[in-house]
């Protein structure tokens, strides 16, 4: 199968394109400037550069490699810079999808959406795929746009919802358990917040789901997250012990202490049941998930 992967030279770009290639598809990845994948020469592979935020470059690529299936992963990502940038995080987070599903809709090409649980409001928690959708920032906001264009798509379409993606990085953009890992080896402190709520998902447990909605033609929307419930706190804590750093180091801090332009939702955490019984969906505990990302036995 020929699969088109945008955001290919994201944190979950990099995952998703090794593992297609690995099980045997032909990738054409997709991403802003210029390749970072270390997959050049691979037999399947190809790039091609896309801004999102031109409806031209995205008809002319769909056009030209016609592919089987599309995964959209590309977003802008930080919730503070689409903040500040409120008019490019909506040309390209949501115009952007708009302007794929124009272009995949001639050939009715199965469209696969990567979202967020930043779509809710963080009051409730725990919350399932048909939970009232209520976003507070502008990030969360056009993630929402964008899944209701992709929710009027005449052909297949399929959301994930996943949550504080984590893992060992490889195309060079760091997450909170690398950040940890170097701010304490080099005996720095680092201030965690500990009252946001999260069921954290290892990067490689996301792709597996994604991968096998692409397998089943799953259809709707699918929370693909881990099932522990933890704060970045806890998740930094556990870290610094995992790797026998000082975590005393490790500041507890609430999320009112920081001065930042996003506000984030405070108590989300997804439902993963409809992708367990449908999918066969099982996400690798916390501790699984360090032993994973630091490589340890």
């Amino acid at each position: 199968m020929k699969v088109l992967v945008t955001g290919a030279n994201g944190f979950l770009g990099f995952y998703l394109c090794k593992k297609l290639l690995d099980i045997g598809h032909e990738v054409v990845a997709t991403s802003r400037g210029n390749c970072r994948l270390p997959f050049n020469g691979t037999i399947g592979f190809s790039y091609l550069p896309l801004d999102l935020a031109s409806e031209d470059q995205s008809s002319t690529i769909i056009r030209q490699v016609s592919p089987d299936y599309i995964i959209h992963a590309a977003a802008m990502g930080k919730p503070d810079e689409c903040e500040e940038k409120k008019e490019l995080a909506t040309q390209i987070n949501s115009m952007g999808t708009f302007n794929l599903l124009q272009a995949a809709s001639e050939k009715k090409i199965p469209f696969n959406y990567i979202s967020t649980d930043f779509v809710f409001d963080g009051v409730a928690g725990n919350y399932s795929e048909d939970a009232i959708r209520n976003p507070i920032n502008h990030y969360g906001k056009t993630k929402l746009e964008a899944e209701n264009w992709v929710e009027k798509y005449p052909s297949e379409w399929s959301i994930v919802r996943t949550v504080l993606v984590y893992g060992k990085p490889m195309t060079g953009r760091s997450n909170l358990l690398s950040i940890v890992q170097e701010k304490l080896n080099r005996g720095e402190t680092y201030q965690v917040v500990d009252d946001q709520v999260r069921t954290p998902t290892f990067v490689e447990d996301l792709v597996t789901g994604i991968i096998s909605m692409m397998d089943k033609r799953a259809q709707g929307v699918f929370n693909i997250c881990g099932e522990e419930v933890l704060t970045p706190y806890q998740m930094a804590i556990r870290t610094a012990n995992f790797l026998g750093l000082d975590a005393s180091l490790l500041i507890r801090t609430l999320s009112s202490n920081f001065n930042q332009p996003a506000t984030r939702p405070l108590i989300t955490g997804l439902q993963i049941e409809k992708a367990r019984s449908i999918l066969g969906f099982s996400p690798s505990n916390f501790e699984e998930g360090l032993r994973k990302t630091f490589n340890a036995t």
